[in-house]
């Protein structure tokens, strides 16, 4: 479905400007939100046991088996404009969420892994060699979700001013920019709500959308301090964080969520991260993961 399109038609409806509807939707980004329960078409499922290749191995981490987190059927999915999900096959997610964690984002691809299974292939229940990594099963249902940079708040958010506080400098100027470039912006993000509304229910996991402001924050840190270290750039300790703040802004369009969901009782947040043109490519193994302690 063109959902661009789709909202462009209900702005241009409400009397919107055309060109206020081309900036704003360069904001808008949709995101796929995994639930239980019955309601809806199941699109896979959280925990229990992964079906797998018949030829292939459970995944495994420096430490042995990595825990099966859960997997989707692409087919099922909803389709998102500019989210290059594969169109059919399986997704499989596993995350080691501890050692991950512990890691600190310094241990690359070794306690997490994404599956991808093509439509067609023989599979089987896999069985791990320890069954307590093992999480109780549940069925998902899909629904759309819409998001937003971090930054971004219209003017009648109920907390504005506290938001507002909570920007950095480098934030506060967009936010600005675009209430000025924008006027009709609080009907949009009210209509952007209405036709992919958030759902009170608890979720199970977010597939795309923006990556999380700590993430992105740290591929940011990474990528500057690697370009100093190969000698391309000298950054003054002084402008260090308005560097980070810009090449955020950048890298903002790169990246993609590939998965957001919580993990061992919501104590742990586990987050999939990769490029657009590596997703699209099917260069699963180009993502990494970052776990964090959520409580």
């Amino acid at each position: 479905m063109d959902h661009q399109g789709r909202f462009r038609g209900a702005a241009l409806a409400l009397g919107v400007p055309d060109d206020e509807i081309s900036r704003f939707i360069t904001y808008l980004r949709l995101s796929i939100r995994l639930s239980g329960g019955s309601g809806g078409v199941l699109v896979g499922q959280f925990g229990g046991l992964p079906r797998l290749p018949v030829d292939e191995d459970w995944p495994s981490g420096r430490v042995g088996q990595l825990p099966f987190i859960f997997s989707v059927d692409c087919a099922a999915l909803p389709r998102v404009d500019g989210f290059g999900l594969p169109a059919d096959g399986a997704l499989l997610f596993f995350l080691d969420h501890e050692n991950d964690y512990l890691a600190g984002g310094a241990a690359d691809h070794e306690y997490a892994r994404v599956v991808y299974v093509p439509a067609g292939t023989d599979t089987a229940v896999a069985e791990p060699l320890n069954p307590e990594i093992v999480g109780e099963q549940w069925d998902v249902s899909a629904s759309l979700l819409a998001e937003f940079p971090n930054w971004f708040a219209s003017n009648d958010d109920e907390d504005e001013d506290e938001d507002e506080d909570d920007l950095s400098p480098f934030q506060q100027q967009p936010a600005r920019d675009l209430e000025r470039d924008v006027p009709h912006l609080d009907e949009l993000c009210a209509l952007a709500h209405d036709l992919w509304p958030t759902d009170e229910g608890l979720a199970s996991a977010y597939i795309g959308g923006y990556v999380d402001d700590e993430v992105i924050t740290s591929i940011a840190e990474q990528t500057l301090a690697g370009r100093e270290k190969a000698g391309e750039i000298v950054i003054p300790v002084a402008k260090w964080y308005s560097h980070v703040e810009e090449e955020k802004r950048r890298l903002t369009g790169e990246w993609v969520s590939l998965a957001r969901f919580p993990v061992a009782d919501e104590f742990y947040s586990g987050s999939l991260v990769i490029r657009h043109d590596d997703l699209a490519a099917g260069r699963l193994d180009k993502g990494f993961s970052v776990t964090e302690f959520s409580e």
